[in-house]
């Protein structure tokens, strides 16, 4: 049986692939975010090695800040996943639930259409849905009152897109000239792919620079939560790939193939199927293993070109100590 595209996947693109790829291509990425750039951004510039620190008595306050910069890092992302999730399971977002948004840089609104709340087909989809946004939605919670315990301040909410964002990357990966993610159970699963896989190779990339092994620790959990919302998130558009017409493995390889991109030299990033055609559940190296992306491939994917520092899911750009 031939598969094909519904209307979310015309292939008439306002945006060609081609020009995209132009624009941002794949060269000029910068190297991995070190130890010692997460102290300067922090406020502290020297590379130092532990046993300096701890002979000039910094080495508590410089582990503190550089933990407060990554994990304000993680909010930032938590803010959108979070917004994501709850706008397409009941309509609100955080602060109707109570959360807090406010904090340090410049706080932002969320650009979203009018009723958001998706239309599920299936009762068992809408309640993962609904499990992942309240995971998502105490990640904030957890991560606000982290930073607040080692004495820094959340960053606040920045200015979130969830409507012109998902146009520019459908149109950008030869998708659609324009994509609602909210617009069906299917088009929430595949805008919820975009987001999964990024939060698991965040996480994993800056789990080698946390400093408090007791933040390290919750870190961890995060990271399994979020591979938890990719391998539901993967297995189901799998099966719905298998009992469609529409080629829904294919237009998954199609964010891969831009997410790949826009992340710099080498291919990490993964489809719903293998070299084999086989199913892609876990996004692993070949060791088994969860790859890794360093801060400046996030806000690659993220701001929607290499090297910005502002764009696609966030305007403004990101608040707190690492934001580009």
């Amino acid at each position: 049986m031939t598969k094909s595209n519904p209307e979310i996947v015309n292939p008439t693109s306002a945006l060609s692939r081609r020009f995209f790829l132009k624009h941002t291509g794949r060269a000029g990425v910068a190297g991995a975010l070190s130890a010692s750039a997460l102290l300067a951004a922090s406020g502290q510039a020297e590379a130092e090695s532990d046993a300096d620190r701890e002979r000039n008595g910094r080495k508590d306050r410089d582990g503190r800040l550089n933990d407060i910069a990554i994990l304000n890092f993680a909010l930032n992302l938590e803010y959108l996943e979070a917004e994501y999730y709850l706008r397409a399971v009941d309509g609100t977002g955080l602060e109707a639930h109570g959360v807090a948004v406010t904090g340090t840089g410049a706080p932002g609104n969320v650009i979203i259409k009018a009723n958001p709340q998706v239309s599920f087909a299936s009762e068992a989809i809408r309640q993962y849905a609904k499990e992942i946004a309240t995971d998502e939605k105490n990640h904030v919670v957890a991560l606000r009152a982290t930073i607040q315990s080692l004495g820094g301040v959340p960053a606040a909410r920045p200015k979130i897109d969830l409507l012109n964002s998902f146009n520019t990357l459908a149109s950008a990966a030869g998708i659609a000239p324009t994509f609602d993610p909210f617009g069906s159970e299917l088009a929430f699963l595949l805008g919820a792919f975009i987001f999964e896989d990024v939060g698991v190779t965040a996480y994993k990339g800056a789990a080698p620079l946390i400093y408090n092994k007791g933040i390290l620790e919750a870190a961890a959990g995060i990271l399994s939560a979020e591979s938890s919302h990719s391998a539901v998130v993967r297995t189901v558009l799998f099966a719905l790939d298998a009992s469609s017409t529409t080629d829904i493995a294919g237009i998954v390889q199609k964010i891969s193939d831009l997410r790949d991109v826009l992340d710099g030299p080498g291919d990490l990033d993964q489809g719903l199927l293998d070299a084999t055609g086989s199913a892609n559940q876990v996004v692993l190296d070949s060791n088994g293993i969860a790859f890794s992306r360093t801060a400046r491939q996030v806000l690659n994917i993220v701001y929607g070109a290499a090297n910005a520092t502002k764009g696609l899911f966030f305007p403004d750009g990101l608040n707190g100590q690492i934001v580009k």
